[in-house]
């Protein structure tokens, strides 16, 4: 973990990508079925929490999630969390105009940001755990996230996994670099699959699973996998 970007390294090359990120089509475009997992994420919060009064996006990028889920419950009080201030500017200035609700931004590691008990009803990660790093920090960050829920409220989170078996892992980590390939070229491959293993350090959907239930959750749900990409939740009961 020691040859990982630092939070500084993260935050700058984010800074630089505001532009691309505000479209989800170009912003997420390395990620595996983004479009769809938006929308399914979406609808899993219209069906799970259709009452839901306050949101917390950790991660936020340039607004995408936030967007979409004030379209599945509209006029939430929205909260959004970003190592990026340009990024949360952007955030701000597309997100305040979609809801009736309060809109606030944290510039902020989501590690060091004190979330408080049962503020949120819904809370939605997206392509930002993979960031963490040690066994402890995951299990203290979603320990934060079922504290901060309301009982009733609900987790979703969309990420880039691994896989615990080897040759699985190689088996799945191919078929992305295919993906990346058909996408653009092997220069594109090369670039992505380069920063990937600099910046991240996922974890196996199922050891995510199971944190979930460790800290709390008794209702846990996989919405979509597929290769490296995987979105996932549970409920507070």
């Amino acid at each position: 973990m020691e040859n990982k970007s630092t939070v500084e390294e993260i935050r700058a090359r984010f800074d630089g990508d505001v532009e691309r990120f505000s479209n989800l089509q170009t912003g997420q475009s390395s990620t595996v079925d983004a479009a769809l997992v938006l929308e399914l994420i979406g609808q899993a919060v219209e069906a799970s929490t259709p009452h839901g009064r306050a949101l917390l996006d950790v991660g936020c990028g340039a607004g995408n999630y936030s967007l979409k889920m004030l379209q599945a419950v509209p006029n939430m009080n929205v909260t959004m969390v970003d190592l990026s201030r340009p990024m949360l500017d952007r955030a701000y200035e597309r997100v305040s105009g979609a809801t009736t609700g309060t809109v606030t931004t944290h510039q902020s590691d989501i590690r060091s940001l004190e979330l408080g008990e049962e503020r949120y009803d819904v809370i939605v990660a997206a392509a930002v755990l993979h960031h963490l790093r040690e066994d402890q920090e995951w299990h203290d960050t979603f320990s934060k996230f079922y504290r901060a829920l309301r009982p009733g409220g609900s987790l979703w989170i969309s990420d880039l996994v691994v896989h615990s078996t080897p040759e699985i892992h190689q088996l799945m980590w191919a078929r992305y670099g295919d993906y990346l390939t058909e996408l653009k070229d092997e220069a594109y491959r090369d670039h992505v699959l380069a920063y990937v293993e600099k910046e991240d350090s996922p974890r196996p959907l199922l050891y995510q699973i199971d944190l979930l239930r460790e800290v709390g959750f008794t209702k846990v749900d996989v919405l979509h996998k597929n290769s490296n990409f995987a979105a996932f939740g549970g409920m507070k009961g």
